[in-house]
């Protein structure tokens, strides 16, 4: 076999590093796409090794079992066995485990060396381990398995230095099976006896990690710690992303000026790039740096171990309103971008309990929300302290987020009785020892944010507000016509025919025309607003400044309509998309689709008329 095309996939228990060791061997030599017929994804990339040469390396998804109960621990368990379809057979296996916790994770490393392919065991964490006084005898642990033993530090930059020197030196036929692996005896029974032989742990090993769990776990002080942290982060976005946020505004207008001073006055192109592109985009990259901050937040408290404990610590509660433990995660992750969150429901084995956590994700407050949210409450909100330490923006943000978890809660609640599910699922699942984020992996997660949220404004964003603009452009208003331009428009009449249906929950004919476009992207609804206040006619000084415009024109029952009405409404189509690939159903995608947009017209109704009478 020719060593530079050897196809080696890394396989391991979630939490190992397995993801940390992929990026530290392949860097920016990698590409994310989905198996065929499924939204697993699938991570490929090359390695680079200091001979010259390159080896292909795949990514597996996290399994703790070959019995698969997912997806992501199907697709796997047939690439490593080489029972895929699409797949080829990997030439070599690394199975990773977390050196630190090698009780839980040699099972399945076992169940790795009973396929019979030629497999090389990599010990992360070697650091932790020692920092811990867990001594491992890699030479006994070599020998009773029967194939090589490595010691990796996936966060360290040599860190896998023993890998790849094992790599470009090992024979391609060699250690095509296991000797040691008895597949008739308990799989349990034999890691006691590789830990036994191989393995000193010293009492005071554990002990850290159990002091902290001590507070972190309790009912009641872990659901404070939880409430506070989750608190902070919300006054965090607020407060941290202030600065950042006016010194891109700030070039994003000077820039726009600059452009737009170059080009003749009053032509169709002036207004292109005024109005439309630098009145629509620029009122939605400010942004940015708020989407970061709640990232860099869920980045941490993912790398650090906290997020598998905050699901234990929920499950019970979860469990009340017809959902589980395993929910929390997806749905956490779905404060990013419900998309990611809905995919990653696939650990959730039983098929109730999936669609539940899969109907009510989109009530988990998305990052795209951030721009509406952000706009409506800067606009609308004073910046008055509370109790002279919170920011009481920050405390209605705060709110705003959790509307939207005690709503997944009541849905999910709503969906168990009408089901009449008596069924308890009990909550299993390995708590990592807790670590230390690593710089590098927390910013290289925040760089492939960037990236995706750049792409989504130079390509739909961009593309849709182009779109907008032509339409309040276009057709010109006849001679001797008055009033705005827009209004004889075909986005106009639009806007002003469904005023009608929007009129009783306090939306104005440009709020209309703004959701439409928004229907793509929530985001896009801001940069929609942008160019629909800009085609107006409105004041450039006042129009530069979409919140201060706002701030004058609209009621405050309308500003709180409209934050109520994106607590619920589904305005995201990609995420009704992945409903249906997931659910492999259209009656899902209408059956979300419609309690949700039910859900946020009353919710909007009730919210503006109760305003309008305290205002």
């Amino acid at each position: 076999m020719n060593a530079a095309s050897l196809r080696i996939a890394l396989v391991g228990n979630p939490n190992c590093g397995k993801t940390a060791l992929f990026n530290l061997l392949t860097g920016s030599r990698q590409k994310v796409a989905n198996y065929a017929g499924v939204t697993v994804e699938r991570k490929e990339g090359r390695i680079l090794a200091p001979s010259g040469r390159n080896y292909q390396l795949l990514d597996l998804p996290g399994a703790y079992s070959f019995d698969a109960a997912s997806p992501d621990e199907a697709i796997t368990r047939d690439i490593c066995s080489g029972a895929h379809p699409d797949e080829e057979a990997p030439d070599l296996i690394v199975c990773v485990a977390d050196a630190t916790n090698l009780r839980l994770h040699l099972r399945f490393v076992l169940e790795v060396l009973r396929l019979g392919r030629p497999v090389v065991l990599a010990l992360n964490m070697m650091d932790a381990a020692r920092r811990r006084g867990i001594h491992i005898d890699t030479e006994e642990l070599e020998r009773r398995l029967g194939v090589p033993v490595v010691e990796t530090v996936a966060v360290h930059r040599h860190g896998a230095k023993a890998l790849i020197e094992h790599i470009e030196t090992r024979e391609p036929e060699s250690a095509a099976r296991a000797g040691a692996v008895d597949d008739d005896r308990d799989l349990h029974q034999q890691v006691r006896e590789l830990i036994a032989a191989a393995v000193q742990v010293p009492p005071m090993a554990s002990r850290i990690d159990d002091a902290i769990d001590r507070w972190v776990l309790h009912p009641v002080f872990g659901l404070a710690i939880l409430g506070v942290l989750m608190f902070f982060i919300f006054q965090a976005v607020f407060s941290w992303a202030e600065p950042l946020m006016n010194g891109i505004d700030a070039g994003v207008s000077g820039l726009g000026a600059w452009v737009s001073g170059l080009l003749p006055a009053h032509s169709a192109l002036h207004s292109l790039v005024q109005d439309g592109i630098f009145g629509g985009l620029g009122t939605v990259l400010v942004f940015l740096p708020q989407i970061l901050i709640l990232f860099l937040f869920i980045l941490v408290l993912e790398e650090s171990g906290y997020l598998p404990r905050a699901a234990f610590l929920l499950d019970r509660l979860m469990f009340k309103a017809g959902l589980t433990g395993r929910a929390f995660i997806p749905l956490l992750s779905s404060f990013a971008c419900a998309i990611p969150g809905i995919m990653a429901t696939r650990s959730i084995s039983d098929p109730r309990d999936r669609l539940t956590t899969i109907l009510v994700a989109p009530l988990m407050t998305c990052s795209a929300r951030l721009p509406v949210y952000t706009l409506l409450i800067a606009a609308f909100i004073p910046k008055h302290s509370v109790l002279g330490v919170f920011n009481l923006q920050g405390l209605v943000l705060f709110a705003l987020y959790f509307a939207g978890i005690l709503s997944a809660l009541a849905v999910a609640y709503v969906m168990k009785h009408l089901r009449r599910d008596k069924s308890e699922h009990a909550l299993l699942m390995e708590l990592p020892a807790y670590r230390f984020p690593h710089v590098r992996d927390v910013a290289f997660g925040l760089w492939q944010r960037v990236k995706i949220f750049l792409r989504r404004v130079g390509g739909i964003i961009l593309s849709l507000t182009v779109l907008l603009w032509f339409l309040s452009s276009f057709p010109a208003p006849p001679p001797g016509a008055t009033g705005p331009a827009i209004d004889y428009s075909l986005a106009g009449r639009l806007g002003h025919a469904l005023h009608h249906v929007f009129a009783p929950i306090g939306f104005n004919w440009q709020i209309c025309i703004a959701l439409i476009p928004g229907l793509a992207a929530r985001e896009v609804a801001v940069s929609a607003l942008g160019t629909v206040y800009a085609m107006s006619g409105t004041d450039d000084a006042v129009a530069s400044h979409l919140g201060v415009l706002i701030a004058h024109q609209w009621s405050l029952a309308t500003a709180l309509s409209l934050l109520a009405w994106y607590v619920f409404a589904p305005q995201c189509m990609s995420t009704l998309a992945v409903i249906r690939r997931e659910t492999n159903s259209w009656r899902n995608v209408a059956l979300a689709a419609g309690y949700l947009f039910g859900l946020a017209y009353v919710a909007s109704l009730i919210t503006y008329q109760i305003a309008r009478l305290f205002t």
